[in-house]
């Protein structure tokens, strides 16, 4: 299907992006913690990347993809993968995190409750 690398990335954001605002995984709302996070890997693969296009060692199937490329032929996919999939587990890490620290806080015996173990 034509689009079909697009439409899976924003499948992606769709799926996760409530994580954001349901659970309050704060991951949109730190831009800069978020650019700290995502430039140094962005840049390390997409120079890897175009390595890899311009040696020939992979290609991307142009039934797949929306037909915009960037100068030097790598797809705007490619680069919106490298922006969205990180975001993505961002936001399921900092979800994960906040869900597991209420779990541990119920846990956690109140004071009235270690006080009439003790006694």
């Amino acid at each position: 299907m034509h689009g079909e690398y697009l439409i899976l990335l924003g499948l992606c954001l769709l799926v996760t992006l409530p994580l954001e605002f349901v659970i309050g995984a704060r991951v949109h709302r730190s831009p800069r913690r978020l650019l700290a996070a995502l430039l140094p890997t962005a840049i390390i693969f997409l120079v890897w990347d175009y390595v890899g296009i311009h040696r020939h060692h992979w290609w991307y199937d142009p039934a797949k993809i929306s037909g915009i490329t960037l100068p030097g032929g790598m797809p705007l996919e490619e680069l919106l993968f490298f922006l969205v999939i990180p975001i993505c587990a961002l936001l399921t890490l900092e979800a994960v995190e906040i869900l597991l620290g209420r779990m541990r806080r119920r846990a956690r015996p109140t004071d009235e409750e270690r006080g009439s173990r003790n006694a």
